[in-house]
């Protein structure tokens, strides 16, 4: 079945479920025949997407969905609302290691099972709609040698963020110059002017360089731009009505492949040794038609001006030849 149609009619079965008032009820709606398995199929993901930047966008603050969309690993963060996840699987191809657009997620409550199908089937991400469902059996991949790097990475090292060491000040140290804590730290110098990284330097030097040139060549394509115009206000200036330049004129030439007549002018003298078409002249007769080939209306013509001809000029006598016939000798009377 397509997967848009399988979405729509899912979709049909929830409002179904909500207007008959069975959305409460564990034993009479159609999640129930998945009671059994904390596993959701998600399909139609977006392929450029990876597993470690959805943490490492969300680790600090969850505010808005397109955040989450930069990432493939976006299960782990965007469900986690409607309950805890204890494993996922991004299917990847064995020798590239891309993503194939589709994961299977497990929740630690099989009831938050329901709420992710139900909320998030049919959704866009990334210009993208994504189909949830239910997942009856789900069988755990075996381990593979000959996985590829980027597979085998994340199940030895796992895509949660690495934590960050934070120098933490007690609380009775609230009371420290923080330039002093700078000095003790070689970020400030005697003076109290804070220093600044060589590498950062030398950026800002490179990005002042590229700034330089971009404006002397924006004055040189202005200054370009101008000689041209002017260049081409004098050209219009020293055009005149009828004086004007051959080399400014169209030629035939340039207009394209052209015929004969129109160069020559239809004078008989230049054929250029080509035979003469002479044009046959129209008949004084009401040629006959042949019946096989000629359209219907031809042949009807033909029999309007035949019978015109008939009463005009009367039945043509024509004498026929008597018959004859072959007899061979033996049967000759002679």
């Amino acid at each position: 079945m397509n997967p848009l149609t399988n979405i729509r009619k899912q979709n049909k079965i929830n409002e179904r479920e909500l207007l008959l008032g069975f959305t409460g009820s564990s034993s009479k709606s159609w999640h129930q025949k998945y009671s059994d398995s904390a596993w959701v199929y998600v399909g139609g993901l977006p392929y450029g997407l990876n597993e470690g930047d959805i943490i490492a966008v969300f680790s600090h603050a969850m505010t808005t969905l397109e955040a989450l969309f930069n990432c493939t690993y976006f299960c782990a963060l965007l469900w986690s609302r409607y309950g805890e996840i204890v494993n996922i699987n991004l299917i990847r191809d064995s020798k590239t290691g891309k993503s194939r657009g589709f994961a299977f997620v497990c929740y630690e409550d099989q009831r938050s099972t329901i709420l992710a199908v139900d909320n998030f089937n049919g959704i866009k991400l990334l210009k993208r709609i994504i189909r949830v469902d239910h997942v009856e059996e789900y069988k755990v991949p075996k381990y593979h040698e000959n996985i590829d790097e980027e597979t085998r990475r994340i199940w030895e090292e796992g895509c949660a963020p690495k934590p960050i060491a934070i120098d933490r000040v007690d609380e009775m140290e609230d009371d420290v110059d923080p330039v002093d804590m700078l000095k003790k730290k070689g970020a400030v110098d005697e003076d109290g002017i804070l220093k600044v990284d060589k590498a950062l330097e030398n950026k800002l030097k490179k990005e002042q360089r590229r700034l330089k040139k971009e404006t002397k060549r924006a004055k040189k394509e202005e200054k370009r731009r101008k000689r041209k115009l002017e260049e081409e206000q004098l050209e219009l200036e020293k055009k005149t009505g009828d004086d004007e330049s051959w080399n400014s004129q169209k030629k035939l030439i340039n207009l394209g492949p052209v015929k004969e007549e129109e160069i020559y002018g239809g004078n008989e003298h230049f054929n250029f040794g080509k035979p003469k078409k002479e044009i046959p002249p129209p008949p004084a007769h009401n040629p006959r038609p042949d019946f096989e080939k000629a359209d219907w209306r031809d042949i009807e013509m033909w029999k309007a001006v035949r019978e015109k001809e008939k009463q005009e000029k009367g039945e043509k006598e024509t004498i026929w030849k008597e018959e004859e016939h072959y007899l061979p000798s033996r049967f000759r009377k002679e």
